[in-house]
This record gives C-alpha cells, sequence and structure tokens, in this order.
C-alpha cells in the first residue's frame, strides 16, 4: 500500500514537490482520521440523544425551529 502524497509549495521559489509521506507523517494523518471519525460518532450520538428527548416531550426539531430555539 503507498501512503498518501504530501505536496510541498516553496511560495519564495515557486518550486513544487510531491512526495509520499514519511512513517510519522503517515501516522499523525492515520491518528487524524481516527479521532475525526470518533468525533463525527460522538456527535451523531448526541444529536440521537437530544432527538429522543424532544421526542419523550412529544417535540421535534421543527418544533423548536417554530419556536425560535
Amino acid at each position: 500500500m503507498t501512503k498518501p502524497i504530501k505536496r510541498i509549495h516553496n511560495t519564495e521559489t515557486g518550486e513544487v514537490i510531491d512526495r509520499e509521506m514519511t512513517n510519522a507523517e503517515y501516522a499523525k494523518y492515520e491518528k487524524d482520521n481516527e479521532l475525526q471519525a470518533t468525533e463525527r460518532a460522538e456527535a451523531q450520538q448526541a444529536k440521537k440523544a437530544a432527538e429522543a428527548k424532544l421526542a419523550t416531550l412529544g417535540l421535534n426539531a421543527d418544533d423548536l425551529k417554530a419556536l425560535g430555539l
């Protein structure tokens, strides 16, 4: 498996270098992707929990919008 390509652009000279990520860069890239996936999952869980709370009150997101909340 090849690693993602990293682009380095020297704005002073205009030189552009495309190269494969180093092992350290790739490890950080993978860690960041896992963190983002975890954050998305947590946000989705929080949204579902909030919707469940509203449902117990007999409300939904449209009701809150209508109330200006």
